[in-house]
């Protein structure tokens, strides 16, 4: 079956950096658009960024524009998102999900989602 499996997060302090990876398994990655979400309590998911198949086409909600940056290698299955200068409000649970299609940015879309993994920015 389809797994998607995310690391990479932790407890920094603000300024810091971290570098989330998901590694895909179960389906052919590089038919798949990949997007980064992230969700905190009482709150909707909220998209954070997206790359297409072939990784020359990328989103970024405008929050982490200039601090954030999607990549993938289709080779080793695996979509990454490289998070500078954090902000105690990038605190949430971080999701990677998967999808094909055009529209990346609706997290309602996306068909396959990894377990989340925690990042919280301290001020």
């Amino acid at each position: 079956q389809v797994q998607l499996v995310e690391s990479g997060g932790g407890l920094v302090q603000a300024g810091g950096s971290l570098r989330l990876s998901c590694v895909a398994s179960g389906l052919t990655f590089s038919r798949y658009a990949m997007g980064w979400f992230r969700q905190v309590p009482g709150k909707e998911r909220e998209f954070v960024a997206a790359i297409g198949w072939s990784g020359d086409i990328t989103y970024a909600t405008d929050s982490v524009k200039g601090r954030f940056t999607i990549s993938r290698d289709n080779a080793k299955n695996t979509v990454s998102l490289q998070m500078n200068s954090l902000k105690p409000e990038d605190t949430a649970v971080y999701y990677c999900a998967a999808k094909q299609g055009f529209e990346l940015r609706i997290w309602s879309q996306y068909v396959y989602w990894g377990q989340g993994t925690q990042v919280t920015v301290s001020s």
